[in-house]
């Protein structure tokens, strides 16, 4: 059983810098690409930042870019998301995902590529 554990978020002011984790367990535990995605009240999920593993290739949304830096320990199986210059509508659940399953030609960037899911944390950037 893969389970994945997201920490890190909470309360910060605008400009302000955060850094979330995901902890991935599991006997048989192997990922493809690891991705951040994040959804706020009222909207649909999306795609924030995703790496692959053999390649440390990454992808950002538009939105992120030059702002978060997506990052893993391999040997700790923990992926990273360091999120500075925060901005009020950066707020929402921000959840991780891993695709262990397929190999896609492109690091994937909509959630229904992911198989496993953490429970989410909550990231709240005042103004």
């Amino acid at each position: 059983q893969v389970q994945l554990v997201e920490s890190g978020g909470g309360l910060v002011q605008a400009g302000g810098s955060l850094r979330l984790s995901c902890a991935a367990s599991g006997r048989t535990f192997r990922w493809i690409d690891m991705g951040w995605f994040r959804q706020a009240p009222g909207k649909e999920r999306e795609f924030v930042a995703a790496i692959r593993y053999n390649s440390g290739d990454r992808k950002y949304a538009d939105s992120v870019k030059g702002r978060f830096t997506i990052s893993t320990d391999n040997a700790e199986k923990t992926v990273y998301l360091q999120m500075n210059s925060l901005k009020p509508e950066d707020t929402a659940v921000y959840y991780c995902a891993a695709d262990q399953e397929t190999w896609y030609s492109s690091i994937p960037l909509s959630a229904l590529e992911y198989d496993y899911w953490g429970q989410g944390t909550q990231v709240t950037v005042s103004s």
